[in-house]
This record gives structure tokens, C-alpha cells and sequence, in this order.
């Protein structure tokens, strides 16, 4: 089992101990009161030894003056000297007193010996409360948590006094490492003892509390402090805020100012954090003002949450006063500042702010780094990108997971995935993101299915997929149109339950539409709780690919009832579905109403639709004079659109004018070559045809042959045109003489004008018979088991014949037949197709 918390584990055992411990605090005999160890501290009549002074010039051994030279050298931070003078009193024979040892102790502490520290704890002939508060927050400091909870016990277990300082050192302690049981048990222990009323204590308790998401405990200890100060106030903002309590948070900000406390950098950079959540920049603005009039605008934690406010909520402009008033801007400034541009598309603005940082002599840490690196992957920088890649490898940083993941995204997105691959392989540490940028980089370059092997490469590595994990290797099944991979993984969001994810059922939409499955498409629709721009677009495109225009119409009119805003991707599908069908008249309103009533400016792809619906419904003059009419330059997608409506309608004048306007943007399209082929070809004027020819095969052009394919129980079966290389060619042989046999009974006529070859009808009829589509057909009735659907994918138009025929075939075999050919789908049921017979 995968563990999904990465929080250190207290063993059972120690539970158990902690809690005896804890439990034989109250009735512990008390040591030396503390008020008598403070006045030991602030009690001092002697003067301090200089650091400097020989041994010999030492009348006689004084404890508390070497004791003050010790505090000396703490406060100057002289370790050094510090450590030398223990030595002259180790040489002279001396011995400190507790007080001398403790600051002796306190020394090493600071200076992050603990383990010379933790030696001269344990020769100590004598130990008080400070001793043991002083080794415990050295402990905590070093991240030596354990060692820490051992001197707890070993405290309780000696009886020494239980007061508010060691309290609060075992509570950061266990605050640090996510212990919220025992931060309950101490609790319990401070109440006991009548410390739960103390501000110190309280504030302490609030932060453990807080830091394992407990609120309402933190609110229950702040109610008891007896006299609150600006700490424990600070205290429980911060509380809020940082457990998404955002709210809370300013309710409580404004109370403290109500009852007369000043607020000091902390409160303010909790409350600013609260404006950030609440995406309320008109209030954080109001607490700039304050922050102004309390003078604490130059402040470090004050100008990191400002910054993070206003690039938070998108106001760069007041971001970049903020971030050039700062006295002091370290690499935490600089970085936000970079992460938050590249994470807005503001590639330009982050790769200056790089720029800067480096002629400010500042070191980039791992997140500058990782920053910069995306920005160079939403810009395309590769150059940049491998300028950041070497510095990485010189500050040793190319070996962080951040830095690694980055790396991978930029060359994914450079189309330079082989150098990902190769930086995924030596990666040293593997996260969800280092998997998922794999699987995103592939499925974005076409290559779906080395997207699915690296998903299921991640499934044998025990990798736990997110949300973007799901959605990916769904995509990548919708490219490859492979519903029964896409159905085992939706098999797989149910039992992780990130089906009901917004993202992942977005996708299965996706994925069924474009796998010929509809009616599953639309059962993830309705079964989704809330729904998104998105998750209507993907419904409605759905539709329109699969010809139910007006199925497409009536989702969009639901999503008018929501709160859901139509965008630009709503209309393409909308007036695509339009389009499909030959709703002439409903397209031209959406089309008005789209500019009128919601704003949107027509984009080429609109312009696209709205060609192909008036050339499809004949009106072709009309949709050349909305080409004329077009705001900018028509692209290549428009024209092929009028060429591909004068085929249908054969008027050959309009459609060479669309042809010569393709071919003078890409020259090299076959596809419009052919295209006009064709439309010389159906008026029989076959010497155009063979000029066509002539020159595409001059420029080296070949027209793509017709391909139909068909997955059977995992394997994909290809079949071209007159394709006789199957193993199961002479089955299929005998399947298709008997479909022949069985349509022409039941009427069909064979269309002999979709050939477009000169020669005689008979050898038209037998010509059509081996479409691939047909071959594909035949195979799939032999070896599929009777009455299961067929779904067959073509990467050309299926013709008017292949598609009379195979609606007669529905009829005869009582099949569920489904056909993607290049457009769109085709659904084939009992003689009739979705289609209606306009496509």
C-alpha cells in the first residue's frame, strides 16, 4: 500500500511511554523552583573575564565570572573563545556551578554542537529545569526530534519542575514534528498543572494546534489564556489563515484592532495571506494602508505577503512597487516574483526578473530555478532553457526533483522529448510531476501511445497518479481513439475516487465522445456534481462530432440556465453542431448573438464553421462574401472549407479559385490537390485530372491512401484499399460476397459515381466493394462475437456508397455499427445513420 502522508510515525510503544510519562507529571516530586533559577540567571555581582586573559592572571577560580565571560561570548557570537575558556578550566582543575554549566551548555547549543552539548549535559554533576529546556531546543533546532522527546522523559522521569518555558520548548518541539496526539496529551498535562490560562503557554499550544489542522482546538485554548497579548492574538490569525479559515481571519484581525492591540509584521502577513485566499484585493489594500500607517512597509514578512497578495490577484503593477521599495530583497523575493510571472504567461517579464536577480549577485536556489525553466517552457526558450540546464549542473541542482521536473517540461515542450526521457531515467528522486510531465509531453506530441506505456510503467512503479495523471493518459486514449484502454481507466478513477474530479470527468467526456461511445459520455456528464465551462464544451462538441446537432442545442441551452458563460470553444461546438447538421438557420442567429448578446469575437475557427455550414447548405457565393467580410487574413482551414462544399455541390469555377488560394499557402497540401482532382474528375474533364496529377507527382505528392482500422481484444487490425495481405483475407472474401448479396436483395443500388476513374460500371461495382472501411466491416463480422458493437476508424470521408451500404448492412446483420472517419462519427442502426445523411 502506497502511504499517502509523509509525516514521521510515532511507534506504539512510544505513544504508550509518552502518555505514562505525561501521566506522572502532576504528582512528580518538584525540583528547584524556577523563580529561584531566574534569579540565579539576573543575580550577578562579578565582572566578566576577558576572553583574553592568561590563567596565571587569575587570582582565584570564580564561577560566576567565567560564567559571565561565557554569556559574553554567546552574545558576540565568539564560540571559539567560548570553547578555550572551558578548556582553561578543565586545565586549572576547576569546576563550573550550574549556572556556569548552563551557560556553558547554552553555548554549545547555539553553536550547534549537540553532541559536545549533550556530553557535558550528561556529566553535569547537578541538573536543573533550564538544563534540560536548553538541550531540548537545541534539539528541536538541529531537527534531532527524538533525542529532544528523550530528554523530556528523562526530565519528567528526574521530577524536576514541569513550568511555562518547558512547556513551550515541547511544544514547538512536537509542533515540528506533527505530532498532534501528543501535543493533546501535553495539553492535558498543562491543564493539570493550572498553565493552560498562561499567554505563553496558550500561544504555544495554538501554533501545535494549528499546525496539524486542528482549528477549533486552537480556538478552545485561545478562549482560556486568561490575558491575551498581541502574541497569542497574532497567534490564532495566523491560525486561520494558514488552515484556509480566511474569513476567520479578518474577522479576528479586525477584533484585536478593536480591543486596542497593535498589530506587528506577523498579524499582517496573516491577514494578507487571509486576502489572498479570499481573493478580496479591495481589503487587502485597506491593510496596505494600515501596514503604511503602522510603518512596517519595509519589513521582510510584510513585503513577501504583499507581494504575494498583488501577484496573487493579478495587479503586477503595484507587485513591482512593492518589490523595488524593499530595503533587503533575498532569493525568497526574487523567486516569488519570477514564479508568479511564468505561472501567469508573462514569460518576458520572468526572464527579466531573472536577469536582474543575477546582475544583483543574488544565487538562485531551486525554486528560481524551477521558475525560470517554466517560463522558458510556455515561451519555447530551448536556448535558455539549456543556458539554466548548465548552470543547474554546476551548482549541483540538476539533481533536485523541482529543477529535474522543469528540466523535463522544457524540453518536452521544445519537442526535444528524447532529452526528458533521458533526464527521467538518471533522476535520482521520482514524484507524481516527474511521471506526469512524461505523460503529457507525449500525449502533446502525438505520441499516445508511449503516453499510455509511460502510465502504465508508473502503475508497476506503485507511483500514485493525481488528478493530472488520469486526464493525461485519457487524452492520450481520445487521440488514439481506444475506448477499452479509456474505460480501464476510468475503471481506475472510480476506485481512487478522482472520478468525481472536475478535471478527470472532463476528460472521460472527452474520451468517450471521441471513441464513438456517446451515450457514456453523456452518463459522466449527468452523473457529475458541479460542472464547469468545460465540462458543457466538451458535452456539446461531443454531440456535434457525433451529428446530434440537436442534442448539441439543447445542452447549450442548459448551460444558459447556469452560471456557466459561454466562451469562445462553446461557439465552435455550438455552430459546429449547426454545421453537422445543416441547421442553416440556427447557425446564422448564434452566429449574431454570440458577438450581440455575449461579447465574443468571432475567431478563424468560428468564420471556419460558418463557411463550411453555408457552402455544405449550397449557399457558396454567401459564404465567399462572408470570407470577404472577414476581419483579418482567411486562413488556410476557411478556404479548404469553401473547396471542400464545391466538391459536394461540383461548382468548379468557386472551387479552383479556393484551390489556388490553399495551395498559395501551403503549397505542398495534397489534400487540396486531390480535392480539385476530384472536382474535375466528376466533370469529366479528365485532362485537367491527369495536369493535377502530373504536378503533385512533379512536387513528390502522393494522395493518402484510404486506411481503415478495428481493435479487437487489444490488437489493431489495418486494412488499406483491395488489402488481400490479412491472414483472414479469403474469410473476409467470402463475407463481403455474402454482405453484397444480402444488400442488393434489400434494394441497394451501388453509387458507381463516387469512382472517379474512366472505366465501365461493372468494374466501378466491384472497385467499391473493396473500400477499407468495408474490408474493415467484414473482418470485424467474422471474428467479433454476434451482437456486440462494431467500431471502425477511417482516416479519410467515408464515401456516399460505402455509407448507403453499410446503413443496409445494420439492417441486415442487427448490428450497432460506429464509423469515425476524418470529420466525424457515424452511427449505423437498423438501416438508418445518426448522421441523417448529411455530412
Amino acid at each position: 500500500m502506497i502511504r499517502l502522508s509523509c509525516r514521521p510515525t510515532l511507534p506504539w510503544a512510544s505513544t504508550a511511554i509518552l502518555r505514562q510519562t505525561l501521566g506522572h507529571i502532576v504528582s512528580s516530586k518538584q525540583g528547584i523552583s524556577f523563580s529561584a533559577q531566574q534569579s540565579q540567571l539576573t543575580h550577578n555581582h562579578h565582572q566578566p573575564i576577558s576572553p583574553h586573559c592568561s590563567v596565571s592572571s587569575l587570582p582565584e577560580f570564580d564561577s560566576v565570572a567565567y560564567a559571565n565571560t561565557l554569556q559574553r561570548c554567546i552574545s558576540l557570537e565568539e564560540p571559539i573563545k567560548g570553547k578555550a575558556l572551558h578548556c582553561q578550566v578543565l586545565k586549572m582543575g576547576n569546576r563550573l556551578d550550574l549556572f556556569g554549566l548552563n551557560v556553558l551548555l547554552n553555548l554549545y547549543v547555539k553553536r550547534g554542537v549537540l553532541s559536545d552539548a549533550r556530553k557535558l549535559f550528561d556529566e553535569m554533576p547537578e541538573r536543573n529545569t533550564i538544563s534540560f529546556v536548553t538541550l531540548i531546543r537545541g534539539y528541536a533546532e538541529e531537527g534531532q526530534w527524538m533525542d529532544g522527546v528523550d530528554v523530556f522523559r528523562r526530565l519528567c522521569r528526574e521530577g524536576h519542575e514541569m513550568n511555562v518555558f518547558v512547556f513551550t520548548t515541547f511544544l514547538k518541539l512536537l509542533a515540528s514534528m506533527h505530532w498532534s496526539e501528543c501535543g493533546s496529551c501535553l495539553h492535558g498535562c498543562v491543564y493539570k498543572l493550572g498553565h493552560d490560562r498562561d499567554a505563553f503557554v496558550g500561544t504555544a499550544l495554538i501554533d501545535a494546534y494549528s499546525r496539524c489542522r486542528m482549528v477549533d482546538a486552537a480556538r478552545g485554548v485561545f478562549d482560556g489564556i486568561l490575558l491575551k497579548d498581541m502574541v497569542s492574538w497574532t497567534g490564532m490569525v495566523t491560525c486561520y489563515a494558514e488552515n484556509d479559515c480566511f474569513e476567520d481571519a479578518v474577522v479576528f484581525f479586525s477584533e484585536m484592532r478593536r480591543v486596542g492591540f497593535m498589530p506587528n509584521c506577523y498579524t499582517f502577513s496573516g491577514v494578507l495571506k487571509a486576502c489572498v485566499g479570499l481573493e478580496e484585493i479591495r481589503m487587502g489594500r485597506s491593510i496596505h494602508g494600515c501596514v503604511v500607517k503602522s510603518r512596517f512597509e519595509l519589513d521582510h514578512y510584510v513585503g513577501i505577503a504583499l507581494l504575494d497578495l498583488y501577484t496573487g490577484c493579478g495587479d503586477f503593477t503595484d507587485a513591482h512597487r512593492v518589490f523595488e521599495i524593499m530595503p533587503v530583497r533575498d532569493v525568497i523575493c526574487w523567486s516569488l516574483m519570477i514564479s508568479r510571472y511564468a505561472q501567469s504567461n508573462q514569460s518576458a517579464n520572468a526572464i527579466e526578473m531573472f536577469s536582474r536577480m543575477r546582475k544583483c549577485l543574488v544565487i538562485p536556489n531551486q525554486f528560481a530555478l524551477a521558475s525560470i525553466l517554466q517560463a522558458c517552457a510556455s515561451s519555447g526558450g530551448l536556448f535558455l532553457g539549456e543556458q539554466v540546464h548548465c548552470h543547474a549542473l554546476k551548482v549541483g541542482f540538476d539533481s533536485n526533483v523541482f529543477v529535474s521536473n522543469a528540466l523535463m517540461d522544457v524540453y518536452a515542450k521544445c519537442e526535444v522529448i528524447e532529452n526528458s526521457m533521458e533526464l527521467f531515467l538518471e533522476a535520482p528522486n521520482r514524484n507524481d510531476v516527474t511521471w506526469n510531465t512524461l505523460i503529457v509531453g507525449y500525449g502533446q506530441l502525438g505520441d499516445g501511445e508511449m503516453a499510455l506505456t509511460m502510465f502504465m510503467d508508473m502503475l508497476d512503479q506503485q507511483m500514485l497518479p493525481s488528478e493530472v495523471t488520469y486526464s493525461s493518459a485519457l487524452r492520450a486514449c481520445a487521440s488514439l481513439a481506444a475506448m477499452d484502454p479509456g474505460a480501464q481507466i476510468h475503471s481506475l478513477t472510480v476506485k481512487t475516487k478522482f472520478d468525481r474530479d472536475n478535471v478527470v470527468a472532463n476528460s472521460l467526456i472527452d474520451m468517450y465522445g471521441k471513441c464513438g461511445n456517446i451515450r457514456d459520455a453523456r452518463l459522466v456528464f449527468d452523473m457529475m456534481e458541479e460542472r464547469d465551462e468545460v465540462s458543457w464544451n466538451a458535452m456539446i462538441s461531443a454531440y456535434s462530432m457525433h451529428g446530434l446537432g440537436e442534442e448539441a442545442l439543447q445542452i447549450f441551452k442548459h448551460m444558459q440556465e447556469t452560471k456557466c458563460k459561454p466562451n469562445k470553444l462553446t461557439f465552435v461546438g455550438v455552430l459546429s453542431a449547426c454545421s453537422n447538421m445543416g441547421l442553416l438557420d440556427d447557425g446564422e442567429v448564434f452566429f449574431t448573438s454570440m458577438v450581440r448578446d455575449f461579447q465574443i469575437e468571432p475567431c478563424v475557427e468560428h468564420y471556419t464553421c460558418m463557411v463550411w455550414l453555408l457552402g455544405r447548405s449550397g449557399k457558396l457565393e454567401k459564404a465567399m462574401n462572408l470570407i470577404r467580410e472577414m476581419p483579418f487574413e482567411p486562413s488556410v482551414m476557411v478556404w479548404r472549407a469553401l473547396l471542400g462544399a464545391c466538391v459536394i455541390h461540383h461548382d468548379l469555377n468557386l472551387g479552383r479559385v479556393a484551390a489556388e488560394r490553399v495551395l498559395q499557402m501551403e503549397p505542398e497540401d495534397e489534400a487540396s490537390h486531390v480535392l480539385l482532382s476530384n472536382i474535375y474528375a466528376t466533370a469529366k474533364r479528365w485532362g485537367n485530372v491527369a495536369y493535377v496529377r502530373k504536378a503533385m507527382k512533379k512536387k513528390g505528392l502522393k494522395k493518402e491512401p484510404g486506411l481503415s482500422w478495428i481493435v479487437i481484444q487489444g490488437n489493431t487490425h489495418y486494412f488499406s484499399v483491395g488489402d488481400t495481405s490479412h491472414p483472414d483475407a479469403r474469410l473476409i472474401k467470402g463475407m463481403l460476397e455474402w454482405l453484397k448479396m444480402r444488400t442488393n436483395r434489400e434494394g441497394h443500388v451501388p453509387d458507381c459515381n463516387v469512382v472517379l476513374l474512366d472505366v465501365d460500371d461493372e468494374e466501378k461495382e466491384r472497385l467499391l466493394w473493396l473500400h477499407s472501411e468495408r474490408l474493415a466491416l467484414a473482418f470485424a463480422l467474422v471474428r467479433m462475437p454476434k451482437g456486440s458493437p462494431i467500431r471502425i476508424l477511417k482516416n479519410l470521408r467515408i464515401c456516399p456508397d460505402c455509407h448507403s451500404a453499410i446503413k443496409v448492412i445494420s439492417k441486415v446483420v442487427h448490428r450497432d455499427i460506429v464509423i469515425r472517419d476524418i470529420n466525424r462519427f457515424h452511427h449505423f442502426q437498423d438501416g438508418v445513420c445518426s448522421c441523417g445523411d448529411y455530412w
